[in-house]
């Protein structure tokens, strides 16, 4: 199973752990569970049975229950999209996004979504935040205004240089109304389209249509970002061809106009905690992107641009996993400030966690206090639009019709997609018993993970030279 060597760093209740779930009798099931599982980190763990019968003569075909299960349950992937709670789940996640906004960019008749649709003007736009104040980074000239050249990793990148005029309150509440930002964006896009195809709103809509998928990431500094494919279709969306006038030249000065004519207004805000106490104040403020937006054209494979369809795609999938963590701050909700000492949170994050703690009096309907570990932001981490290209929902059924299908197999049920008449009727019941690893366990699961992962990666090496491939496409 292991070596004496890898297990020498481990602590003695994990080893401990570790040898009486080697000792146990079940040992090669729930390796068997784990490994279908893809070392899922935090699985779910259901008691049940399922009974598969012929509804003609209730003969039963197949029976399971978790009886004869290692612990009587079965553990099942937990589907959590964030690597830093499960890097296989998330891993699946990035997969699923990867092929979502890649069926958008070079279409996917399977998916719904034609081939077509990669003769449509698009373009990968990223939108950021304006600043809240001086932070320490490493610019081209080399040097920070700090007067440091800092090194690539340094801690400090990203925080303020100086904490006590830095706008923190401005930061989260901007964080906050991110997903505003992006409504209006639209909503004046679109309009910014018609005005200059020379057309009203409602004939714009009616010879086009605007698609997207995004994505949010977090810069070092806290503030949310986000990067978006925008696509022109035609009226009816991907499946007919976009008007004569969208061009791509068209579509990147909209975008430009429409950013710089949205601002969302936060109203002032008092709180008083104590009759005998002064009031909490916040000014109005007017929220605006950042002056530093990029808006690139999307170039097929196999054409020299930097910006391709595959890199696109890759982007999208690797940041629809990671979220405020990355920036220092910790993966859960966090409820009082005492905490963020004992969770040992930098400063620059503490602070602004701290903000969001602070003005969730002051704005109660923006739940400022629920959203605190994520700095305020509370919006979807990855969206599209709905005729984008196909769902995450549909890319799931894809996965458990065909993983369906292997069971029938090695069970010798019929296939209803070659025998249509041999209908088959499944009577389950299942029961949440928990979730989560053992000490030994969860070592034993990373393990797995790493297995793995490593395996996907040699698949990906000796199909390197093939064009078009991505880890997702070899190993998904």
């Amino acid at each position: 199973m292991t070596d004496t060597a890898t297990m020498a760093g481990l602590d003695p209740t994990t080893l401990e752990d570790l040898f009486r779930v080697a000792g146990s009798p079940g040992l090669d099931r729930w390796m068997d569970q784990t490994r279908r599982n893809g070392g899922c980190a935090d699985p779910i763990h259901l008691t049940g049975s399922t009974k598969t019968l012929d509804p003609t003569t209730g003969t039963v075909l197949h029976h399971y229950s978790t009886d004869a299960e290692p612990g009587g349950r079965l553990r099942v992937a937990c589907g959590n999209r964030r690597a830093s709670r499960c890097p296989s789940c998330a891993w699946t996640y990035a997969g699923d996004t990867y092929h979502l906004i890649r069926a958008g960019l070079v279409g996917d008749t399977a998916k719904g979504t034609p081939d077509t649709v990669r003769d449509h003007p698009r373009v990968f736009a990223t939108l950021t935040a304006p600043s809240f104040g001086p932070v320490h980074n490493r610019p081209t000239s080399g040097r920070c205004r700090c007067g440091t050249a800092h090194p690539e990793g340094a801690p400090e990148v990203g925080t303020a240089i100086d904490p006590d005029t830095y706008d923190y309150a401005a930061a989260v509440l901007w964080n906050n109304h991110a997903s505003d930002l992006w409504r209006y964006f639209t909503i004046y896009l679109r309009r910014e389209i018609a005005k200059r195809a020379g057309l009203t709103q409602k004939a714009a809509r009616e010879q086009s249509r605007l698609s997207f998928g995004k994505v949010a990431e977090y810069q070092k500094r806290g503030a949310v970002h986000f990067h978006a494919v925008i696509r022109f279709d035609g009226p009816e969306g991907p499946d007919t061809p976009p008007p004569h006038w969208a061009s791509v030249g068209l579509l990147t000065d909209a975008i430009h106009a429409a950013a710089a004519r949205v601002a969302v207004e936060v109203a002032p805000a008092a709180y008083r905690p104590d009759p005998g106490r002064p009031a909490r104040t916040q000014p109005a403020r007017t929220l605006r992107w950042g002056t530093q937006l990029d808006v690139q054209p999307i170039g097929a494979f196999g054409n020299g641009e930097e910006i391709t369809e595959q890199a696109v795609a890759s982007y999208v999938a690797k940041y629809a996993t990671k979220a405020a963590e990355t920036t220092g701050t910790v993966d859960r909700r966090v409820g009082n400030k005492e905490a963020l000492i004992l969770l040992e949170v930098p400063d620059h994050p503490r602070r602004l966690i701290e903000a969001c703690l602070d003005l969730h009096p002051l704005y109660p309907d923006r739940k400022l206090l629920d959203w605190a570990h994520m700095l305020g932001f509370r919006g979807h981490f990855s969206t599209k639009s709905r005729r984008y290209s196909t769902t995450l929902g549909a890319l799931r059924q894809a996965r458990a019709d065909y993983r369906a299908a292997q069971e029938r197999r090695e069970r010798g049920l019929p296939d209803p997609d070659d025998h249509p008449e041999a209908t088959t009727l499944v009577i389950a019941h299942w029961t949440y018993a928990g979730h989560g690893h053992t000490p030994g366990e969860s070592w034993l699961a990373a393990n797995i993970r790493r297995d793995i992962a490593d395996a996907r990666e040699t698949a990906r090496q000796a199909l390197a030279d093939l064009p078009d491939l991505d880890d997702w496409e070899v190993c998904g």
